[in-house]
């Protein structure tokens, strides 16, 4: 071996560790810099704490991440109480007295809407994985079932249409909002959290071969 293969060679290796090293580093600092972003927005909810109670003058140092504690603390909490009868009561009184108040009522209702229907394990919203031909013929990309298309749009669809939510890479949470004839829907045999990051990774990290076919009604 000559001197300047081995060289070549050598920096050819240098390389291969560097990029071993990203691929092992990038997801962690990703994965830490979201978890940071998550806690750091959290702790904001001390802010609506009286400055007596604030857990910094308190204890006498900042203290990173008892936002976020006391958040899920509170938030189980509430999910307690209401699971009683009373707690009960009270919410749908509380509901019934934001619904009459203008602009708040609707607002507050149609959100309430949508998360029960994302959150609720009963909900049909993005139970299912499907592949759809966008954003033209001979292009496909992967979307998730939402329902089926209600109200006045209903009558103005011609034949059997679904409605489904096409998320944006490498971003799903802002994406669009289409309905689209049920023939024109492929249901994948895939789960959500596997085409979730399907979309994440832009195609890198592929699900085992799906098994094409169409889509059964929502449940």
């Amino acid at each position: 071996m000559t001197a300047k293969t081995a060289k070549t060679t050598k920096k050819v290796t240098l390389k291969t560790y560097f990029l071993t090293g990203l691929l092992v580093l990038v997801p962690l600092a990703i994965t830490l810099w979201v978890l940071g972003l998550v806690i750091g927005t959290m702790d904001q909810t001390l802010n609506l704490l009286p400055s007596s109670w604030q857990p910094e003058r308190l204890l006498g140092y900042n203290l990173p991440g008892i936002g976020a504690i006391l958040t899920l603390v509170f938030i189980f909490i509430v999910g307690l109480l209401t699971q009683n009868f009373i707690g009960q009561k009270l919410v749908k009184w509380w509901e019934t007295l934001l619904a009459h108040i203008p602009i708040v009522g609707p607002l507050y209702t149609s959100v309430k809407q949508v998360s029960d229907t994302l959150l609720s394990s009963s909900g049909n919203a993005f139970r299912k994985a499907l592949l759809i031909e966008y954003p033209r013929k001979g292009c496909f990309t992967i979307a998730f079932m939402t329902g089926i298309p209600g109200g006045d749009v209903a009558n103005h669809l011609n034949g059997d249409h679904v409605s489904v939510y096409v998320p944006t890479t490498p971003n799903p949470t802002s994406g669009f909002f289409l309905m689209l004839p049920r023939n024109e829907v492929v249901e994948l045999d895939m789960t959500v959290d596997a085409a979730l990051k399907y979309i994440v990774s832009m195609g890198v990290v592929a699900p085992s071969s799906p098994n094409r076919r169409q889509i059964d009604p929502p449940l």
